[in-house]
């Protein structure tokens, strides 16, 4: 078929092993409930028994976080300095041989890590593996397969009024089909609408901060830390407190936009030709936005359903997660067979973004390891002087945020959230109890003033470079593409993000945190 190109066909293999190994707990849990066909378990029962195992483990970790030296994280900072560093210093070095480079650092960490710690190292990256990368790269990639199948046509003229608009419709949907989805459903749409414009490029970094980053702030389909939270115990629904805060930013935001995008529109000479032809606003492959619901869907309901668990390799899976992650496939491989090739060849899609964010990650989620056993030792872990310096939410908000501009978010947020629960003493099992009873606001207050100040910083500050957020360099990269001279990595930082984005979050501190 058409559709499979060599590219195609690569991340199709790269899905199969996921599709076997879920199948392989779906029958490893069959096998299960033979066994105990006999015997009737509520849902609270099985939320307790999983709650007890889970804190076994990660009484473990916890012991294995205050053995482990801070150097053991040296090869985590190497990876992450690598994908800050490479693509500024050596990039067509890195463009060719960034997964080896990743597997270095991987394998640095790795082989030393199973020598020394054996069976409980063996543990740990079993648990981070299936329980944190593989849901994340699917949730990835089932995102941005279904909204490449999304083309958006017209004869839009990028007038202030209209790129505001696109922009404000950019925002609204990253919280639901994801920062990289609604990033590639939209920015395409928008560098043809302004291709006419001579002053362009503050829309392309306008975009960066409110489509690529802020807009994802709503719900766990938004952006990856919020869904690594979601893996982690916080509630589908309760990143809607956030509300508040994206709202403040976008609005912040968006009347910087209009007026600096006026003030440059005025500067142009625009010449309307009254007899170019029109062409009418419409959106092909649209059925992919059913099967992006398709994927909310799977997502909430493995957050309120609660079947049971399944022991893989040592490590408690829940099925309903196994499930979802099942869906979610077969949502992208839908799209994948039932989307017009013309579509995706009009989006420019290829699979090389998906491919470099999966390979990059399966380095970072194995090296990240020592780094979140010792934050969550808390104050008997090697930084201990850390944990007790961060003591207040907006200390969170910074801390968290400036790591996420330089580093990457998803490993910040959950680094912060594990250094949170550390600092409190508690685990992801109280979390979850407390969010299934539904009070957790008032059983666990302190942890969310925290969870807040970490989420939005995470997911904001991610904005501040070009390397805080995984759909950041796409749109860059897109841009460049179509002929725009997009500003250097310090280049942005200094006209763009420093002066406009440091200002509306300090304002956000004092409002908020």
């Amino acid at each position: 078929m058409s559709f499979f190109t060599k590219k195609g066909i690569k991340a199709i293999l790269f899905s199969i092993p996921v599709i076997v190994l879920m199948f392989t707990y779906s029958y490893a849990q069959h096998t299960n409930s033979v066994q105990t066909s006999d015997s009737v378990v509520t849902i609270q029962n099985t939320v307790e028994t999983t709650h007890a195992e889970a804190a076994e483990h990660a009484e473990e970790s916890d012991k294995l976080g205050t053995t482990l030296a801070l150097w053991w994280a040296i090869p985590f900072v190497g990876i992450l300095l690598s994908i800050a560093l490479f693509p500024l210093i050596a990039p067509h070095f890195w463009h060719h041989h960034f997964p080896k480079v990743s597997a270095a650092w991987a394998l640095l960490f790795a082989i030393p890590f199973v020598i020394q710690f054996g069976g409980e190292a063996w543990h740990e990256i079993f648990h981070i593996y299936l329980l944190d990368y593989i849901p994340f790269i699917i949730l990835l990639w089932g995102l941005f397969t279904i909204s490449g199948g999304i083309l958006v046509k017209g004869s839009l003229k990028g007038t202030p009024q209209v790129n505001l608009l696109m922009i404000l419709v950019g925002t609204l949907l990253a919280s639901w089909i994801g920062t990289t989805g609604a990033a590639m459903v939209m920015i395409r749409p928008l560098l043809r609408a302004n291709a006419h414009r001579k002053y362009k490029v503050h829309l392309v970094v306008f975009f960066i901060f409110l489509v690529a980053n802020i807009g994802g702030s709503l719900t766990p389909l938004g952006d990856p830390p919020l869904f690594l939270g979601f893996l982690h115990g916080v509630s589908f629904f309760w990143t809607l407190h956030l509300i508040p805060e994206m709202l403040t930013a976008a609005a912040i935001l968006l009347v910087t936009l209009f007026l600096l995008d006026s003030f440059y529109y005025r500067k142009e000479t625009i010449v309307h030709n009254p007899d170019e032809a029109t062409e009418p606003l419409k959106v092909e492959g649209s059925f992919n936005f059913l099967l992006l619901v398709g994927v909310i869907v799977g997502v909430i309901f493995s957050g309120v359903v609660h079947i049971g668990h399944v022991e893989v390799l040592g490590v408690h899976m829940a099925i309903q997660n196994i499930i979802r992650d099942l869906w979610i496939v077969g949502m992208g491989l839908l799209s994948m067979k039932l989307t017009k090739k013309e579509i995706r060849d009009g989006n420019e899609f290829s699979w090389f973004p998906i491919l470099e964010v999966a390979y990059l990650f399966a380095g970072i989620f194995m090296t990240i390891i020592p780094a979140l056993a010792i934050l969550k030792a808390g104050e008997h872990g090697a930084l201990a002087g850390l944990i007790r310096a961060v003591k207040e939410p907006w200390h969170y908000f910074w801390v968290t945020g400036a790591l996420s501009s330089f580093l990457d978010n998803a490993p910040t947020y959950l680094t912060f959230f594990n250094s949170a629960l550390g600092k409190l003493g508690l685990s992801e099992e109280h979390l979850r109890a407390a969010f299934i009873a539904g009070n957790v606001t008032e059983q666990l207050p302190e942890f969310i003033s925290y969870l807040k100040a970490i989420s939005v910083g995470a997911v904001f500050m991610g904005a501040n470079t070009y390397i805080g957020n995984a759909p950041n360099f796409m749109v860059k990269s897109i841009a460049e593409e179509s002929g725009i001279t997009m500003p250097s990595f310090f280049g942005y930082m200094l006209k763009y993000s420093i002066p406009i984005l440091i200002p509306t979050f300090i304002i956000i501190t004092l409002i908020y945190f």
